[in-house]
């Protein structure tokens, strides 16, 4: 018993030490957003600003017009979750819950476009969407959410939905459900966990897309955060304060986001199949 708590101590002081480690740069990058350029960089460090300088937000976020930019990336953002989430819940279901000749065929041959690196695909997919008049669009960004999101969102949803029992879509199909009701009334509600680690994914990754933005926009005015963060550590490099309260501002919705979907995200990602 002794040696099993001990044990036990040891790992949680392991992985407390290890999550510090983790957390200094996001502590550094606030105390800093906090502090006068003067205070960042002195030896030994200053961790507890004094004072506290908030207008660094201010001054950082009005120098280039970061609400166009934030409008410009929850426009993004907003499209891609739903897309993803729509279409590729659909496609999930359909090679998971409906027997059709070829399926499983199919779903190889999408599982393996995973092996082929983005580098590849590049220069043909950008030379296709400026070919259809797309270039400096947000069509590029947003509409491939619209046929799958990834097939890496279809294969975790199609594993969730394989541990789903088949009983419940027999009962649906004996009360008179067709595919769709049994899709909408049956297996997205008892796949809320894994839906929610998909639009988890999509958000972090939509929001965070700096390479994308940085191809197909060329218009300042439909620059994305990313893009504008990179602007304004172009034009204010030697400005510390204000560069780490910019990237603050910017990085704090995906803490939001993730510390509310947390429990959600840790239930979905292990694929247990049904709660309760």
């Amino acid at each position: 018993m002794r040696d099993s708590t001990l044990k036990l101590s040891v790992g949680y002081a392991f992985l407390v030490a290890i999550s510090a480690l983790f957390l200094i740069p996001l502590v550094w990058m606030v105390r800093s957003a906090l502090m006068d350029l003067s205070q960042i960089f002195v030896m030994p460090p200053i961790w507890i600003p004094h004072p506290f300088k908030w207008d660094n937000f201010t001054r950082a976020l009005t120098t280039l017009p970061f609400d166009k930019f934030f409008v410009n990336t929850a426009v993004i953002v907003v499209l891609g979750v739903v897309g993803t989430v729509v279409s590729s819940t659909i496609a999930a279901f359909g090679f998971s819950r409906i027997q059709w000749k070829g399926r499983n065929l199919v779903f190889g041959i999408l599982l393996s476009s995973m092996m082929l690196p983005g580098a590849v695909t590049l220069i043909p997919t950008f030379l296709g969407w400026k070919s259809l008049g797309f270039y400096d669009t947000y069509v590029p960004l947003v509409l491939p959410a619209y046929f799958g999101g990834g097939i890496f969102n279809v294969f975790l949803l199609r594993q969730f939905y394989m541990t789903i029992p088949r009983d419940f879509d027999e009962a649906a199909v004996v009360d008179g459900a067709g595919f769709f009701q049994i899709y909408y009334r049956i297996i997205l509600p008892l796949s809320r966990s894994a839906v929610i680690v998909v639009s988890l994914f999509t958000f972090l990754g939509a929001w965070n897309d700096f390479f994308g933005p940085l191809i197909y926009l060329k218009s300042s005015e439909k620059f994305t955060l990313a893009l504008g963060l990179q602007m304004f550590q172009g034009s204010y490099t030697s400005q510390w304060d204000l560069l780490m309260a910019a990237s603050a501002a910017v990085v704090l919705p995906c803490v939001v986001v993730f510390l509310i979907g947390q429990k959600y995200f840790l239930e979905g990602i292990t694929l247990t199949g049904l709660k309760g």
